[in-house]
Order: C-alpha cells, then structure tokens, then sequence
C-alpha cells in the first residue's frame, strides 16, 4: 500500500511538473505578445528611444509584466520534477546532467529577475531623460544578454538527461542543444550587441523561440510519463 501511495504521488508529482513548465513558456510568451502592440525598446537601442518608450508606456509595461513571478514559480516546479523523474536514471549512469538543468533554471530566474527589476525601475524613474536612465538601461541590457547562459545550461542539461532516460525524442534532444548552443553564443557577444545591437540580436531572439517550444515539449513529454510508466507496468 505504501509502495502504491508513493507511486501514485509521483505520478502526480511529474504531471504537475509537465504542466508548469507549460504555463511556463505560456507566461514568458504572452507577456512577450502583449508588449509588442507598444513596440517595446530591444537591446542596444538608442537611449533616447527608451526615455521616449517610458515616458509614454512605462505604466503600460508595468502592468503587463506584473505577471511574470508567476512564470518563476512554474519554472522552478517544472525544474524540481525534471529532476526526480530523471534521477533514477542519473544515479545509475553515474551522471548530474539534470542537476545543471536545475542550477540552470534557478539562476535564469534570478538573472531574469533583475532584468525585470530593472525594467520596473525605469518605469518607476520620475526623470527619463537621457542621463538619468542610461546607466540603467545599459546594465539592464547586459544582464539580459548574459541570461543566455543561464539558459544554455537549463536547455543543456535537461536536454542530455532526457535523451538519456528515453524521455526525449531525437528532434526534441536537438532542438534543446541547438537552442543552448545559440542562446551562449548570445551571450557570449554581449559586448558586440552592447555597441551595436542590430541583427546579432536575432541569434538570441530565434534561439530564445526555440527555448520556449522546447519547454512546451518538454512539459508534454513530463505529462506523458505515467502512462509511460503505467504501460511498462502492466506489460
């Protein structure tokens, strides 16, 4: 009875997980989506720009992302039942590969945090003129460029852990390492984007796509487990 409890309560466990990191790209993605109707600043953009974009809709952007904690919440349950799904099968090979994802995930939360502080700050700022906001905005867009790397540890390890467990298809293991591989790329060229913006920052945004719908793939294949597990048992 016990042995039943304790699997039933995994199962449950895992399906909460799967529907976090669901919710999860669904936070991150439409605050993105409700943003864009007042064309929010991308990184490197002119300074003068950003004091026009707050002056104007810095209430507006507040509101929108007030949400976004939630998105923290979801990503850090996701991550935690990433890992007890994965571990039977880590501790046999001998592997953390899903303990980098986790570390991955709580330090994007904390990097992403600070980004969206600051995003608050500036909306927050009484003067938005140029010198008051422009160190602000240039800390901002480095810490949100270095996030890559947050990223690319979270995509990495989840993704190497997954294909090892067989919880991950081929293409979902290769859209996982191709998005890391973009996103520390991104961060690795924080400095150029930093003086130039422009087209680099597509590397970051397309990869940045693919990390949501490799979240969303992941919360379905974390869904589908126990019935994976309930057919094993029953053959």
């Amino acid at each position: 009875m016990i042995q039943k409890v304790a699997s039933r309560d995994a199962l449950s466990h895992t399906r909460i997980g799967g529907a976090s990191a669901i919710g999860f790209a669904l936070v991150i993605l439409g605050v993105n989506l409700a943003l864009l109707p007042i064309r929010p600043p991308t990184t490197g953009a002119a300074i003068d720009q950003v004091a026009a974009f707050y002056t104007d809709h810095g209430d507006s952007a507040g509101a929108i992302m007030a949400v976004i904690p939630l998105g923290w919440v979801l990503s850090t349950v996701f991550a935690a039942s990433g890992v007890a799904a994965l571990w039977s099968t880590e501790r046999r090979a001998v592997s953390a590969w899903a303990l980098v994802g986790f570390a991955g995930v709580l330090l994007q939360n904390g990097a992403f945090a600070m980004v969206v502080a600051l995003r608050f700050a500036l909306a927050a700022t009484p003067d938005h003129s140029t010198p008051a906001i422009a160190g602000l905005w240039t800390l901002h867009d480095a810490i949100f460029l270095l996030n890559g790397t947050f990223l690319a540890l979270a995509l990495l390890g989840f993704s190497l852990a997954g294909r090892h467990a067989d919880l991950l298809r081929p293409w979902h293991y290769t859209l996982g390492l191709v998005a890391a591989a973009g996103q520390f790329l991104s961060a690795l060229l924080t400095p150029a984007m930093l003086d130039q913006g422009g087209p680099l920052t597509l590397i970051g945004l397309v990869t940045w796509l693919m990390w949501v719908l490799w979240l969303i793939a992941y919360g379905l294949a974390l869904f589908r487990l126990p019935t994976a597990a309930g057919q094993a048992q029953t053959r």
